[in-house]
């Protein structure tokens, strides 16, 4: 068949396309090669093809990861190759090191859907798996500098589907995925925290009138803007009462990993622990609860059902 040879001396854009192609075909190996030739002629232009080459390592990541390359896949602080290696992590089952790149995307851009969804499932498979003491067993999670948290913007916020052709840098096709470099602004920041107190009191209002399936809504949006910890503890009272137990226990959890003393988190977790028959576990919460409040009757009284139970 033709191969590659009839772009040995392309321009960076006949390359990529000429490896998007191959790509279509199935043919990842020369696909990656394409685009690494494409990326070694960019080379020269420095900053002025940053978006180019941001398409460029992303296509490739895909080849890699098509090929069961995974370690190959990463771009450090690239939100594409991150959700692309944490989908196939996530695929073999291998929850902890997806958990930590979909954490490591929201680090970069905590307004990305796919990780924020991401993290949520392997937060449930992991409590599924190893109980409460799950994050111990996590790998560290790498703190993303400053100057890699800008916003990207990523038309579909989801890893590719699997049969995805790779993106393209040219603007206005279907499936395009252009990568935009802006600095998160001071003022979008506060912006973004005031929306998320608004739906948190959103939030609080609907638990007044008992209306606890929207208010998890309120408090849902409320997270993906800010990680507050009462807003965790104010969902998971609303998971309890719509007996959504995991639910409760995995947002107490997010709550006690902002504040490992929290006495509503360690009340509700145990609650919710209780329901799922974990007694160890609860008695566990109530009894570090103490600690902190050695007179609280709720703790106190939950104790006794707990040692009867």
């Amino acid at each position: 068949r033709g191969g590659a040879e009839p772009v040995m001396a392309a321009s960076p854009g006949a390359l990529r396309r000429a490896g998007n192609e191959e790509f279509r075909r199935g043919q990842y190996g020369p696909a990656a090669q394409l685009y690494s030739r494409a990326l070694e002629l960019l080379e020269p232009a420095g900053d002025g093809a940053a978006e180019e080459r941001s398409v460029l390592l992303a296509n490739r990541a895909a080849c890699h990861l098509k090929d069961g390359a995974c370690s190959l896949c990463l771009v450090p602080f690239g939100v594409k190759p991150l959700l692309r290696r944490a989908a196939a992590y996530e695929a073999l089952e291998r929850y902890p090191l997806a958990y930590v790149d979909y954490k490591t995307a929201l680090q970069v851009d905590c307004s990305i859907q796919a990780a924020h969804d991401g993290v949520n499932r392997m937060t449930k498979a992991l409590l599924e798996r190893d109980g409460v003491n799950w994050r111990q067993k996590l790998p560290p999670i790498p703190t993303v500098p400053v100057s890699a948290q800008t916003r990207w913007s990523i038309p579909s916020a989801g890893a590719p589907a699997a049969n995805a052709p790779p993106a393209t840098a040219r603007r206005g096709e279907p499936g395009e995925s252009v990568v935009l470099y802006s600095a998160l602004l001071p003022d979008q920041t506060a912006a973004g925290m005031e929306r998320a107190r608004t739906l948190k009191e959103e939030g609080n209002e609907l638990v007044k009138k008992g209306n606890h399936k929207k208010a998890v809504e309120k408090y849902s949006e409320s997270l993906k803007l800010n990680q507050e910890c009462a807003t965790y503890t104010n969902r998971a009272l609303c998971y309890l009462t719509l007996k959504q137990y995991k639910e409760a226990v995995q947002d107490c959890t997010e709550a006690l990993r902002l504040d490992p003393k929290n006495v509503k988190a360690l009340y509700r977790r145990a609650q919710a622990l209780k329901e799922l028959k974990d007694y160890k576990s609860s008695i566990a919460d109530i009894k570090s609860l103490l600690k902190t409040e050695p007179k609280n009757t709720a703790a106190l009284r939950l104790l006794q059902e707990l040692n009867r139970a």
